[in-house]
């Protein structure tokens, strides 16, 4: 019997739906842009404080943070009601900006975009499952797709707006933005989103949320190691390394015997959540971690300035858009889902299998088009995680579910970069300074590649393209792993309407 249970809609008023459903994006948004807009601005920062052996830090604080809250602030939603988490998250991450936009040193701003990440973290989380609180499970589909092009934009306009902030008003700018829209979406939602109280008694797994937390941060930590610790295989990555499956072993062993675990241990016997769970990971991997490849493959191979590797992203997107709002609109009259992870997974399986064949010379037209056809694939599955976890869950464990399985795209995210970046460096080591005029090739900027000798130039072209052949190929297998746990997903329907009080007993009986 499907567990999920689908309570009536904490609002009925299509209208103020709608509009608290744009309070929620805008602050989507606002915690999604943040990380993308720092990038750009990272450089005049260092500049201003110096450190620049801290420079990834003001980046990867923000990531720690936001992965080590994620699963806490679905349960903590679950347990006292989402308004206020949510309000609390938006809160935190209000401060966080002010206190960034303030900053007297690296230090102050890097244990600042620590605070910003504890409430961008939450707002991410939150989002999501308070539209699983404002919509029934169909319609739900197709609202969160529009989720996925919020998430599109920030990634998109992001580095422009941060580049141009910076330029215009100063870095702290980008920081203290955040500060008037922050303080409207608050007034939006105490005035607009009804509290619904859980009908439990709150009890907090501390001891859990610890150990998650320290889980977590250890991946993160670890999958950043190249950059942070210099190999993947330092010392001190391998003691973390070492530490997560401690951490890890004891959490499992605590969640077992916790009244209210901060992920229940249950849901993983149900093998849909378990199925979307993978399939999260592997597409967190092959789309947000390729994005950064992506532009150096442009850059490196095809000879493109960055403005006009850029432009290519515009077809990327637009396949994202596609995929995403046809899927959600199809999903939320069919109530099918499944049709579209396996049809995400397939094609970004045979985008990457295409890419492994590009070399140097490959046309521009070639490229942009199997961009595209990437950009839909992962458009066609970008909710459907999100949508069959929601719908897989008990109605208590919402958020729990949906903490989860926004983390382990994430998680996805940061092992393949990582994974991604150990195959670039190890075949480019190979190449070493045997191109004239080359002393270290990693180290290449465009400007510097454009001024090379036009036979250094190819040179360097094909020592990147061969470089990517085992990185596509790898994305490649990815994929084919999440589509091996997209044909094993149960044909589920999702239901048109709430649930009904009966079965509402039946799962307190179960």
């Amino acid at each position: 019997m499907n567990p999920q249970i689908a309570a009536q809609p904490l609002v009925t008023d299509p209208r103020r739906r709608l509009i608290l459903f744009l309070f929620l994006m805008t602050a989507m948004f606002m915690a999604m842009l943040d990380n993308q807009i720092v990038a750009t601005a990272l450089p005049t920062i260092v500049g201003e404080f110096g450190h620049l052996e801290r420079f990834s830090w003001v980046g990867l604080a923000y990531l720690l943070a936001v992965s080590a809250v994620m699963p806490l602030y679905g349960k903590l939603g679950d347990l006292f009601g989402r308004k206020y988490v949510m309000m609390a998250a938006i809160l935190i991450f209000t401060v966080g900006s002010a206190v960034c936009g303030l900053a007297v040193s690296m230090n102050t701003l890097i244990a600042a975009r620590l605070l910003q990440g504890l409430g961008g973290g939450g707002i991410m989380v939150s989002i999501f499952a308070v539209t699983a609180d404002l919509f029934e499970p169909r319609e739900r589909a197709k609202y969160q797709s529009y989720v996925s092009l919020v998430l599109m934009a920030s990634g998109a306009i992001g580095p422009v707006l941060g580049g141009t902030m910076s330029d215009l008003f100063g870095w702290r700018s980008i920081f203290l933005v955040n500060i008037p829209i922050g303080v409207v979406v608050l007034g939006g939602l105490v005035f607009m989103l009804p509290y619904r109280k859980p009908n439990r008694r709150p009890t907090i797994d501390y001891a859990g949320a610890i150990l998650l937390a320290l889980t977590t941060t250890s991946i993160v930590l670890a999958a950043d190691g190249a950059q942070v610790f210099g190999s993947l295989i330092a010392p001190l990555n391998l003691a973390i390394i070492a530490a997560g499956v401690v951490f890890l072993v004891s959490w499992v062993f605590v969640e077992r015997r916790a009244a209210e675990p901060i992920i229940p241990l249950s849901l993983f016997r149900n093998s849909t959540f378990s199925l979307l769970l993978i399939m999260s990971i592997m597409s967190g991997g092959i789309a947000i971690g390729m994005v950064n490849y992506f532009a150096l493959f442009l850059q490196t191979t095809t000879g493109l300035s960055p403005s006009a590797a850029g432009l290519l992203f515009i077809l990327l997107t637009g396949g994202l858009m596609c995929g995403s709002i046809s899927a959600g609109r199809i999903i939320s009259v069919t109530g099918r889902y499944k049709p579209f992870a396996v049809a995400s997974l397939s094609c970004n399986a045979l985008a990457f299998a295409l890419l492994s064949q590009f070399h140097a010379g490959t046309p521009i037209i070639f490229i942009g088009a199997v961009m595209t056809l990437q950009g839909v694939g992962v458009g066609l599955a970008q909710q459907v995680p999100i949508i069959g976890v929601q719908n897989a869950a008990p109605v208590r464990d919402i958020g729990a579910a949906t903490g989860s399985v926004t983390l382990s795209r994430m998680g996805g995210a940061s092992i393949a970069i990582s994974i991604y970046g150990a195959i670039i460096g190890s075949q480019l080591s190979r190449v070493g300074s045997s191109i004239p005029g080359v002393a270290d090739i990693e180290q290449l900027t465009p400007k510097m590649l454009a001024a090379l000798p036009e036979a250094a130039r190819q040179a360097v072209a094909e020592a990147y393209a061969n470089a990517f052949v085992p990185l596509f190929m790898t994305s490649c297998g990815i994929a084919l792993i999440g589509l091996v746990a997209a044909l094993m997903l149960k044909p589920v329907q999702l239901p048109r309407t709430g649930g009904a009080p009966a079965k509402a007993a039946a799962e307190a009986a179960e």
